[in-house]
């Protein structure tokens, strides 16, 4: 790629994206964005971020910073996309690395474990997933266990079949430890292509193997997607990538999912989009899997162990 593709930007441009509203970006977007005395609130995921002008503060890791942070951050944007995002720009362009953009932590999978005997019995025994399902998701390398923390990993790739993506679950019975691993492009967060038209969308990886527990019946014919957030960013990828004629939105029971279900339902209607809201019973889909409120199937053990499935994958 030669040096002519690549458009510089100035100072001037850097300084302008940094000094973007947020609030109001937000609020263009549909996001919706509460006033709180001289700041503005915005729910990441149930987790409060303060908004100031163009300055942020997330609550619940303590860390913060300016609108180009933000976008990098909340966005999956890299330095020079997230000012080109900022100033009204595509992101598509193609534009040359700054100095800035050095520091910035490649994405790069956790360490595999050598088992997945901890992972296994979080997700089937104490969250209930079914064996044949998570098996599925194993065999292709899209859930596996961690081996420094022991961390259930859930991994999205791209339509080339790289890994942009992966989301990370305390496997402890106690643990409430959730989170994406640096650099993770939310554009293809979890998800599974399927060739029916219809794709699912959920929030977290374990939401969305417990609907497909649930729901056993040819489901591999239709399509997935956790965002691992309440964003539509992979949404609207995976309908990009896929041809998707109808779109079930299956986010969480609570204030912020209900209000991010009619967010995306207002984009969709707009595109013309056909969709239905599916809404668990109780908080979530696994709070219904688990509480005995879907109709799930029980199956006998499967022929092949963990520990043979383990040895096949190289774990």
């Amino acid at each position: 790629m030669s040096k002519s593709n690549y458009v510089r930007l100035s100072k001037e441009e850097i300084d302008r994206a940094k000094r973007t509203d947020l609030a109001s970006l937000l609020m263009s977007m549909g996001e919706t964005v509460k006033r709180s005395g001289s700041e503005h609130e915005w729910s990441d995921n149930g987790r409060k971020v303060t908004l100031r002008g163009c300055v942020w503060f997330h609550q619940y890791d303590m860390t913060g910073g300016d609108a180009i942070d933000f976008a990098q951050r909340f966005f999956g944007k890299t330095f020079p996309e997230a000012v080109v995002f900022l100033n009204g720009g595509s992101s598509a362009q193609l534009i040359q690395s700054l100095p800035s953009e050095k520091g910035k932590k490649p994405f790069a999978l956790p360490p595999k474990n050598d088992t997945m005997r901890r992972v296994f019995g979080y997700l089937c025994s104490s969250r209930g997933i079914d064996r044949d399902v998570l098996h599925t998701f194993v065999r292709r390398n899209m859930v596996y266990e961690s081996a420094d923390y022991h961390n259930a990993v859930f991994v999205g790739y791209d339509k080339g079949g790289i890994a942009r993506h992966a989301h990370k679950r305390g496997s402890f019975s106690q643990s409430s430890f959730k989170g994406n691993v640096d650099s993770s492009n939310p554009a293809f967060s979890f998800h599974w292509n399927g060739t029916s038209g219809s794709l699912y969308l959920f929030e977290a990886p374990i939401d969305m193997l417990s609907f497909i527990s649930m729901h056993k019946d040819n489901w591999q014919q239709h399509s997935y997607a956790a965002a691992c957030s309440i964003s539509d960013t992979v949404l609207f990828q995976c309908m990009k990538d896929s041809n998707i004629d109808k779109v079930y939105l299956c986010l969480d029971n609570d204030d912020a999912g209900q209000s991010a279900n009619r967010r995306i339902a207002d984009k969709l209607r707009e595109q013309g989009v056909e969709f239905e809201i599916l809404v668990p019973q109780m908080k979530d889909w696994n709070e219904d899997l688990t509480s005995g409120c879907g109709a799930v199937q029980l199956e006998p053990e499967p022929e092949e162990s963990e520990e043979e499935l383990c040895q096949a994958l190289s774990f």
